[in-house]
């Protein structure tokens, strides 16, 4: 089990590339491959009856016992992820989406009330409107741009989660999330965050959440070609309520998919890099493109959420938005991404590749402002950032003047 340090790889204060190059790795001084072996196995076999008995008592605590609570590969992923979010236990599960459904589940029951900003990822915000709201569980979306006093004033005795989402998956907003969670800690309730935009640059437990949800589909595994979540928390409380919750809903991850994790973090330091680094340089650019209204990248100075994440962060990832003049039409929208020869058309990001999304239709906001004009989603990928540029110009060069 991931122990309270502050890295967990035994090599003290190394920078985050370094660990991320030794993290759940037998080490260097032994003979073997570099990379951990992939174990697969459902049945575990056990030496006695009362072994079996003693070890189910201890399932969460990473004595084996059948496939379903994970095995030595779950295990190394979920140290690395640990480490990377600066908590102290792990639980992986087999998408991102069960990544949000586990702690919620987990945490409420009916006649319980959640919190939830309006900018949520659509998924989440379709558990908390369908089968929360089914089981009882009341969901209250609130501005994600509220502050502790006007959170306090939305605050009731059966309020046990606050849920944040920082930045909002399409719109951006960046929240104060030590405020927030300070109200939450006030009355005992447990703070979430759905963390994947922020990635090692947003550490979840010094800013005073609870549960740190990741979807590692996205810049751990890196290929787009695995779905992959994690639940990290920081205390064994909380861990085993996770825990007991995952097991309880049938949760699993194959473990090909961590070990194709464990591979795509090795290089995550040096692809966030340098994608962060494209990403700003082409937000940069679209902010003087008289076709662009707005553009929302937290990194950028000037756009919504800049100085909490100014405060908050250490550094950002390749995925922003761009709002477009109001006097472009969705059908606008549609003929710019269209246009786009590097860009794929997809809702995921992470990855290697370049992506864009038109996103106005997704949008579903209860109390928060509607974005002013046509909104697109853009991943920036590993392509050169000119070409990137010329793509973004030649596709911008469609619309009307």
């Amino acid at each position: 089990m991931p122990d309270d340090s502050a890295s967990k790889t035994g090599h003290g204060a190394h920078a985050f590339a370094t660990r991320m190059s030794h993290a759940a790795r037998p080490g260097i001084r032994t003979l073997g491959f570099v990379n951990p072996p992939v174990h697969r196995g459902s049945t575990v076999t056990a030496p006695s009856c009362q072994a079996r008995i003693d070890n189910a008592k201890h399932r969460f605590d990473r004595v084996m016992t059948y496939g379903t609570q994970g095995g030595p590969t779950h295990y190394a992923l979920e140290d690395v992820v640990a480490e990377i979010e600066g908590g102290t236990h792990c639980t992986i599960t087999g998408t991102g989406l069960a990544a949000v459904a586990v702690p919620l589940l987990a945490f409420l029951k009916a006649g319980d009330r959640c919190l939830m900003p309006d900018s949520a990822y659509g998924p989440a915000r379709s558990i908390a409107e369908g089968l929360m709201k089914g089981w009882g569980i009341e969901t209250v979306f609130y501005d994600p741009c509220i502050d502790a006093g006007a959170l306090e004033a939305l605050w009731t005795a059966n309020t046990k989660v606050l849920y944040l989402e920082s930045p909002g998956s399409h719109t951006f907003e960046v929240q104060d999330v030590p405020a927030l969670t300070a109200v939450a800690k006030k009355h005992g309730a447990v703070s979430m965050i759905d963390n994947t935009w922020g990635i090692h640059h947003f550490q979840p437990f010094a800013h005073g959440c609870d549960v740190s949800i990741q979807a590692l589909t996205k810049y751990v595994g890196g290929h787009s070609d695995i779905l992959l979540g994690s639940v990290t928390v920081n205390s064994r409380d909380h861990h085993l309520i996770i825990r007991a919750a995952a097991s309880a809903m049938g949760h699993y991850a194959s473990p090909d998919d961590c070990w194709l994790a464990l591979r795509g973090v090795r290089t995550m330091p040096v692809r966030l890099a340098h994608q962060e680094e494209s990403a700003l340089i082409v937000a940069e650019w679209l902010a003087g493109r008289p076709e662009v209204l707005e553009v929302r990248h937290p990194a950028l100075p000037g756009a919504p959420g800049h100085e909490l994440w100014k405060r908050d962060f250490t550094g950002a990832c390749s995925l922003f938005g761009i709002v477009l003049q109001p006097r472009y039409s969705e059908a606008d929208a549609f003929r710019f991404v269209d246009g786009l020869k590097l860009f794929g058309i997809g809702a995921s990001w992470g990855g290697y590749e370049s992506l864009a999304l038109p996103t106005n239709a997704s949008l579903s906001r209860s109390v928060s402002a509607p974005l002013p004009g046509q909104a697109v989603r853009l991943h920036i990928g590993l392509e050169d950032v000119a070409d990137i540029i010329a793509d973004l110009e030649q596709a911008l060069d469609l619309l009307p003047r």
